[in-house]
């Protein structure tokens, strides 16, 4: 895990991480992209996720981000069939989509429950796919109960292990069976950013950036920088000098 210290950004709602996060997002992108690069970029579920792709894909226009030059990746996905609502990967490009194209081979969304095949064969599919990629930036949410993408807290998803991606069954919250990127595959990213919005979480935020391994957000760094984007609602249980802004 990185030696850095995490980052934790105030914002005052949802609706303001989600304006700002965009923003800091697109610049970001950008940055990556300034010496012809591809950015390589693992997206994450969940609302304020898509509230932030939302208002990513209003900043686009016009700026100097090239759509072409993004992989994009997903940290974990529900083993559901393609067209199910509860994917994270299907919403996420169709919102995309109505702003700006994307390059379909530079598009990586996890296996879906079409066939059959299982979830951890899916994971091992997904895994060669993956192949030596590393991330430049990796989104992640996280649950009340600490989890982060599809690894729980005293769950066998969070047992240590040397793969890059899993199959998940029996998780604790539905859907029971999902793929997801392990803990040291997340490590690798040189950036993570966590996007936490809610009361409900304020606990587990406290615990984690209090190093509660018990926890996998806990778990979780960036190899040059973790960054948490939090709205006040979650951060509630945090003193302000834990804080940059």
């Amino acid at each position: 895990m990185s030696g850095a210290q995490p980052q934790v950004v105030r914002h005052q709602d949802a609706d303001d991480l989600a304006g700002r996060g965009a923003a800091r997002l697109l610049e970001t992108l950008i940055a990556l992209q300034a010496d012809g690069r591809v950015a390589q970029v693992a997206l994450t579920g969940g609302r304020i996720a898509m509230a932030l792709y939302a208002r990513l894909g209003e900043l686009v226009a016009g700026s100097a981000l090239d759509p072409a030059r993004l992989e994009l990746w997903w940290s974990d996905e529900r083993f559901v069939p393609t067209d199910d609502p509860e994917r994270n990967a299907g919403p996420t490009l169709a919102l995309l989509a109505r702003h700006f194209a994307l390059v379909p081979s530079r598009t990586h969304p996890m296996p879906s429950a079409d066939g059959v095949i299982d979830a951890a064969a899916s994971a091992a599919t997904y895994a060669k796919e993956l192949g030596e990629t590393r991330f430049d930036l990796c989104l992640l949410g996280m649950g009340p109960d600490g989890h982060v993408a599809s690894v729980f807290p005293n769950h066998p998803s969070g047992d240590p292990t040397t793969q890059a991606v899993i199959g998940v069954s029996e998780a604790p919250k539905p859907p029971p069976e999902r793929i997801s990127l392990t803990i040291p595959t997340i490590n690798e990213s040189e950036e993570v950013w966590f996007l936490v919005s809610g009361a409900e979480k304020s606990n587990a935020l406290v615990r984690s950036l209090g190093g509660d391994t018990s926890l996998p957000a806990a778990r979780v760094a960036g190899r040059d920088r973790t960054l948490w984007l939090v709205d006040e609602d979650a951060a509630s249980e945090l003193p302000y000098f834990d804080c940059t802004l």
